[in-house]
């Protein structure tokens, strides 16, 4: 049986429109050089200087998808899928919707960062810039985390397929790792390279909420229980 709630659609639609631009972002980001790393605060105010348009053309797919993320969490918040378990489904929504809201804050973060890349000799630049690029980095690391609690929630709330349930398990786990990886260069903070095999990590996890996101668009999250009483 599938389940044409309008609403349920939306969610796959927004759960798609999040992927697609958060991997839009990390296509510009990643080749360019503008992971930002706060280690070299002076490099980061370099390279956004030197590709201001591709900066904030990459923050704007960005920021499209955690508005995505956010609303897509806000709904499913607001009417979870019909389960035993609807309490986790609203947990899942609320912190799918932290998730998002913590990325515009990393967001903030780097628009913040463009507009002191124009002022390089301002006095105090490079500390400022240091302040901000850790604060986006804490921030993105938060969304992280919700993200993956969210996922642990919506695993074990959402009526889904067992091969999805333990996919999403994986998954989960592999943004675990993804965030703990900035733990475990201390004060240091992570390399560049150390960044971009957080992104791959948090891949799964993406790619999971796809596959969930296309689901809910299909209409096809409608629990057991819901079909046999109807």
């Amino acid at each position: 049986m599938s389940d044409l709630n309008p609403q349920h659609r939306l969610i796959g639609v927004l759960l798609l429109t999040s992927l697609v631009a958060m991997i839009a972002a990390a296509a510009m980001v990643v080749p360019s050089g503008l992971t930002l790393s706060p280690s070299d605060p002076d490099a980061a105010l370099a390279a956004v200087g030197e590709q201001v348009g591709l900066h904030l053309t990459e923050l704007a797919f960005d920021v499209l998808g955690w508005l995505a993320l956010t609303a897509a969490g806000l709904v499913m918040a607001a009417r979870p899928a019909e389960t035993s378990r609807r309490y986790l489904v609203t947990l899942a929504g609320g912190l799918l919707a932290g998730a998002g809201l913590a990325g515009l804050l990393h967001d903030a973060g780097n628009l913040a960062l463009t507009q002191l890349a124009a002022r390089p000799a301002a006095p105090a630049a490079a500390t400022v810039a240091l302040a901000v690029l850790l604060t986006a980095k804490w921030a993105v690391n938060l969304a992280g985390l919700l993200w993956v609690a969210a996922t642990a929630a919506a695993v074990a709330g959402i009526p889904m397929p067992a091969t999805l349930r333990v996919t999403g398990v994986i998954a989960a786990l592999s943004g675990l790792a993804a965030v703990g990886l900035p733990w475990t260069t201390g004060t240091d903070g992570p390399t560049v390279a150390l960044e971009q095999l957080g992104y791959a990590l948090h891949l799964p996890i993406m790619i999971w909420y796809a596959i969930l996101g296309g689901r809910y668009l299909r209409g096809r999250h409608t629990a057991p229980e819901a079909v046999a009483a109807a």
